[in-house]
């Protein structure tokens, strides 16, 4: 199979499963405290992607290290630690389709990074895709909605969220660089994880939230599992996805995950869907399918 198409189908899968991320975890984040959530999920999954790393590493016969570690720490402490802190310190207050179609904004902040810092180019077909996107991330976005018990500060909830987006842009693009060094995509997934779990965690004790962390019930840790695998199965796509494909196209994609989320909010929380919400993902959908056929043209002049 072409780079270039198996690329766009881990891209497309790791939008479903974002899609089935962001209602999952607003429903598991509700009465749990965000830190320790997040703490807990990253280091766990850092763990597995150390293993698959370290197994890649022997039977390839390859350095663990090929980048400064410096690129690792940073891809770690924006998008590992901090960037979930504030998603998830959101999501708890906004409802989650409105959460998934902020983080689905991804694509204009990673587009621009990567045009300035990476070098990639942007087609005319592909820009055309990002504003029809645009306009429906923007009708989305001017369906007010009042507060509610899922959903009880959606203003402060939103801009957490936007924050949150706007540091993972900066991460992708830091970790679409180092894979252009020639680092693997396992060996960033584990740093990004494992490390930023570390840091979530010494964010726990200075907090004084350890007595949190064992007091969990048996449903919490049943819950924390089952948002480990999914975050499993998206990070190991997505940065699968981008060591194949332009990042800029692989997170233009993901623009198809917060239909799904909008439509498991309805189901799950009852969450409301004005018409304009229905029109912007109408929109967005559109958008995907023309980004779908856009080729990758890289830059190795980082």
């Amino acid at each position: 199979m072409r780079k270039e198409t198996l690329g766009t189908i881990l891209a497309l899968l790791t939008a479903f499963i974002s899609g089935l991320a962001i209602p999952a975890n607003k429903l598991f984040v509700v009465n749990l405290d965000p830190t320790v959530f997040t703490a807990i999920r990253a280091l766990f999954i850092g763990i597995i992607f150390f293993v698959f790393a370290s197994f890649q590493s022997k039977s390839k016969q390859k350095k663990f290290k090929k980048v400064p570690w410096g690129y690792l720490l940073a891809i770690a402490l924006i998008g590992g630690s901090f960037a979930f802190l504030l998603f998830f310190s959101g999501l708890r207050l906004t409802t989650g389709g409105r959460a998934a179609f902020f983080h689905k904004t991804l694509p204009f902040y990673i587009t621009i990074f990567a045009f300035l810092f990476l070098k990639e180019k942007v087609s005319q077909k592909q820009a055309l895709a990002l504003v029809i996107m645009l306009i429906g991330c923007a009708l989305i976005y001017y369906s007010k909605i009042s507060p509610s018990g899922f959903w009880s500060d959606p203003s402060l909830g939103d801009l957490l969220v936007v924050g949150a987006t706007v540091l993972w842009a900066i991460e992708n693009t830091i970790a679409r660089k180092v894979m252009i060094k020639g680092e693997s995509n396992l060996v960033v997934s584990f740093a990004r994880m494992f490390i930023g779990g570390i840091i979530l965690f010494a964010i726990v004790i200075l907090q004084d939230k350890m007595d949190l962390l064992f007091a969990l019930t048996t449903q919490q840790i049943v819950n924390i599992t089952v948002s480990i695998a999914i975050l499993f199965g998206y990070v190991l796509g997505w940065y699968w996805s981008i060591k194949l494909i332009n990042v800029s196209k692989a997170s233009t994609l993901l623009l198809l995950a917060p239909v799904i989320s909008l439509i498991l909010g309805v189901m799950i929380f009852s969450e409301p869907i004005p018409n304009l919400q229905l029109l912007g993902s109408a929109l967005i959908l559109i958008g995907a399918y023309v980004v779908i056929n856009v080729r990758s043209e890289f830059s190795t002049g980082v």
